[in-house]
């Protein structure tokens, strides 16, 4: 394997860009949730991203306050200055809704910056869509969730918070149909259990307002 090939495959090592990645067909990109759960799910992501950086933070009574570390990138610096912009801090689950509402473009304009992504054409009646420039390098982050579930080593908080997040917006299935198999395998809320307190909070608020969307959307 090449130097770039590898590069690649490693990822850019940002949370919402690997679940991004997951969420969708390693060759057709098409997605395998309903927009908004994917959105929330990728909202958390994003925030997970600017707790791990510093840039952000949950305070014990679950609102979120701007952190003392610069983000990286344009989308975190962005994200980082509407939260620092509030008057007050803001509950968990109102930055889930309002940062679900665009995520998903955010994150895949993100990746298709780092080449990740490429625009199919657009069809009669339907406009084109984001698709993975390699397959391979799409298939990685399931790889890199999966490995949080083998219970026979400490998973890297990355992976943990990968396959939490995951199961959190409604990839659990998808994640373990490749899980090691048992005894030897923890599930994702295992592994998100072993994370930091603040991103414990952060991936159960994500669960509860997927899940209170998916319920709306039935009603």
């Amino acid at each position: 394997m090449t130097g770039g090939a590898a590069a690649q495959l490693a990822g850019t090592g940002l949370l919402a860009d690997d679940l991004y990645l997951m969420a969708h067909n390693d060759s057709t990109g098409r997605p395998y949730l309903q927009p908004r759960a994917t959105g929330i799910g990728l909202a958390g992501a994003l925030l997970a991203e600017l707790l791990l950086a510093g840039g952000a933070g949950i305070s014990p009574d679950g609102t979120v306050t701007a952190g003392c570390a610069p983000a990286a990138g344009q989308l975190m610096a962005q994200i980082q200055s509407q939260i620092s912009g509030e008057r007050e801090s803001l509950p968990a689950g109102e930055w889930l809704q309002f940062l679900g509402r665009t995520a998903a473009g955010d994150v895949g304009r993100r990746l298709a910056g780092a080449g990740y992504l490429i625009r199919a054409p657009r069809r009669l009646w339907h406009a084109g869509r984001w698709v993975p420039a390699d397959p391979d390098c799409a298939f990685m982050p399931l790889n890199r969730a999966r490995s949080a579930l083998d219970s026979t080593r400490a998973p890297a908080v990355h992976a943990a918070a990968l396959a939490g997040l995951a199961a959190a917006c409604g990839l659990e299935t998808r994640l373990l149909a490749y899980a090691p198999s048992a005894p030897g395998r923890r599930s994702p809320q295992e592994a998100a259990a072993l994370l930091p307190v603040p991103l414990r909070e952060l991936i159960a608020q994500t669960q509860a307002v997927v899940d209170s969307a998916v319920l709306a959307q039935r009603m």
